[in-house]
């Protein structure tokens, strides 16, 4: 699959197209393909090394910290979603990916993407709406 990567940190180190393994998945986990994805403020934090200490990722990193897609695959205990379905979702920490063709992600990190949205959309919302919600 073809995904945006960063091969080091750092303010000027430009993103670079790759070809990648697509994801493996586990037993509570989905494939997505993913058809939009948005950027934040945390995504050029990490690509800066400035939260490394927290969350020091492994290279060549896939940045994205939200998407809306497509399932192609679930995994063996996965009961709520089923290839065909239409979701969007923002994954773990250590899961981050976004900036790709397709995601593995941990069931409870997404949800069905609402009829009225379109993907770009729905895309737009996991991160900040989290952000909004611990706000309050």
């Amino acid at each position: 699959m073809q995904a945006m990567v960063i091969e080091k940190y750092g303010k000027n180190v430009p993103l670079i197209q790759k070809e990648m393994p697509i994801p493996q998945i586990g037993d509570h986990d989905v494939l997505v393909e993913i058809h939009a994805a948005s950027l934040n403020p945390i995504d050029f934090k990490i690509k800066e090394g400035k939260v490394k200490l927290l969350l020091n990722y492994k290279m060549p990193l896939i940045l994205g910290n939200d998407f809306s897609g497509v399932v192609v695959k679930v995994g063996k205990q996965v009961n709520a979603y089923k290839p065909g379905d239409e979701v969007y979702g923002r994954p773990r920490k250590d899961r981050i990916g976004t900036l790709a063709e397709y995601i593995a992600v941990h069931e409870e990190d997404i949800a069905l993407k609402p009829q009225n949205l379109n993907f770009e959309e729905a895309a737009s919302i996991p991160l900040v709406g989290l952000t909004t919600y611990q706000a309050f």
